[in-house]
């Protein structure tokens, strides 16, 4: 018999979800700070070993729009089954490879976890009661930022103490896990409100290799050079297709993503700052990390090994977590743009405090502190902007696109950091402490950027005092 819909499972219904949400998390922790220890595990050259953070976010680009479009179907429990199923192949894979490149397609398989968060988040739209849909997608759209400050820790103190693979082996312990609670919680499909439409092939085809164009121009620019012709082939033809996708997009009657809601501008607003504020905490989180366990010669590391290393992301998980609560509390007080400002503004903030202020452990953890404060406010009020702007039918696919351009904007930040820092090389091969400002002061830079057009936009769009009370007191509050 299948799970029932009645209250008592739906009151296991967001917990559920946000478990499967951890999925995020728990494969995200698996790739930057496990970097430096599978190069040398594996023999290959850390240029090498960044693959395994390339073709992640490659699959995880091309994926993302297409679960979130399916998400909008009738099969969203089938859905999610069978891709939280395929990420468990893709880690079992990664655990058990006798070399890199199996381990780079068991990482590939990993990729699908990008488009998670967007299932889930449809499922909380469409099987939670509407008074607490709009919390329900605020805690999910903050769950990976919360789970990274838990799953770094973890990861870095497995893979010290019993090797990489056996945090490869606890994620698929995790996944297996995942999967088991999804079939006893997760509502049965197939949906009966859920509209039937074909899947757009031909705009999922050129968005995913527009995009994986443009990811692998960002992610290899700093090793091929930014002028050669394979990069600039790439960035060309990223540009060629993704330009005939919004084409074809707007010409589809039932498009992948339905770029017509990007002329709200709630829905903008929230995907300029993703990309944004994306680029921003993938500089402060990569030069962070860097830092963290550089060693001392450099005159900016902080020499902690690995066991300890992951240690520095739990202030974020505190922070982000704290940040939801907060905007629980404050959602029907405070409009979402407002919110979303605010948390720009501690992201802010903190990428300066870090430019100046990165020598010690304490300077690291105050910055890892105020990035999960300002990404847990904004990550929360972004889809709360979407999801009260578009249809149901579009949900899905809005807030993956959302994810995509956090997912972009990450490897944007992470591809700038890395050309700076291999630009600015010291003789023992690590980063000079001029390159790591650079890096610094332009995420810095980025992150101002975002908040000064946000402060911008806030004036502008501030609704006009009301001449008289209005009847409805939650009026303006939006």
């Amino acid at each position: 018999m299948p799970p029932s819909t009645e209250p008592p499972t739906r009151a296991r219904l967001l917990p559920a979800l946000a478990y499967a949400a951890l999925t995020s998390a728990i494969v995200s922790s698996l790739g930057m700070l496990l970097v430096p220890t599978i190069s040398h595990d594996m023999r290959v050259e850390v240029s090498t070993g960044q693959w395994m953070l390339t073709v992640n976010l490659l699959v995880g680009a091309i994926a993302t729009p297409i679960m979130g479009r399916l998400s909008d179907g009738p099969h969203k429990k089938r859905l999610l089954l069978w891709s939280l199923t395929t990420i468990l192949l893709g880690s079992i894979l990664a655990a058990c490879a006798p070399n890199f490149t199996v381990f780079l397609i068991g990482r590939a398989l990993q990729g699908l976890s990008y488009g998670i968060v967007p299932v889930t988040i449809a499922l909380a739209r469409r099987y939670l009661p509407a008074h607490q849909a709009r919390l329900g997608i605020s805690s999910l759209s903050v769950t990976v930022t919360t789970g990274l400050g838990l799953g770094y820790p973890l990861t870095g103190i497995l893979a010290d103490l019993l090797g990489f693979r056996f945090a490869f082996w606890f994620a698929a312990l995790f996944l297996a896990t995942t999967l088991l609670v999804v079939w006893r919680v997760i509502p049965a499909g197939p949906d009966a409100h859920a509209p039937r439409k074909t899947l757009d092939l031909p705009g999922a085809l050129l968005v995913g290799t527009g995009l994986a164009c443009l990811l692998v121009a960002v992610s290899e620019g700093s090793r091929w050079g930014w002028g050669t012709p394979p990069i600039l082939g790439f960035l060309t033809g990223a540009a060629l297709l993704l330009t005939l996708w919004c084409v074809v997009e707007l010409r589809t009657p039932n498009p992948l993503i339905n770029l017509r809601v990007l002329r709200n501008g709630d829905v903008l607003v929230a995907n300029s700052t993703a990309i944004g504020l994306g680029a921003a905490m993938y500089i402060g989180l990569s030069i962070g990390s860097l830092i963290a366990q550089a060693p001392d010669s450099t005159a900016y590391g902080i020499a902690l090994p690995l066991f300890w290393a992951g240690f520095v992301m739990l202030p974020l998980s505190v922070a982000s977590f704290g940040a939801n609560r907060l905007v629980r509390a404050l959602s029907h007080r405070i409009r979402m743009r407002t919110l979303l400002l605010l948390g720009a503004a501690l992201v802010t903030a903190s990428s300066v405090l870090l430019w100046f202020a990165h020598t010690a452990l304490w300077d690291i953890l105050i910055g890892m502190f105020g990035f999960g404060a300002g990404m847990g406010m904004t990550y929360a009020a972004m889809p709360a902007l979407i999801a009260r702007s578009v249809a149901d039918t579009e949900l899905g696919s809005a807030v993956s696109f959302n994810q995509v351009l956090r997912t972009v904007g990450g490897s944007f930040g992470s591809a700038i950091a890395g050309a700076v820092l291999a630009a600015n090389l010291a003789p023992d091969l690590h980063p000079t402490e001029h390159g790591i400002k650079l890096a610094l002061a332009l995420g810095a830079l980025g992150c101002a950027v975002v908040f000064a057009a946000l402060l911008v936009n806030h004036v502008i769009s501030r609704p006009p005092t009301p001449t008289s009370t209005p009847a409805d007191p939650r009026v303006g509050r939006l």
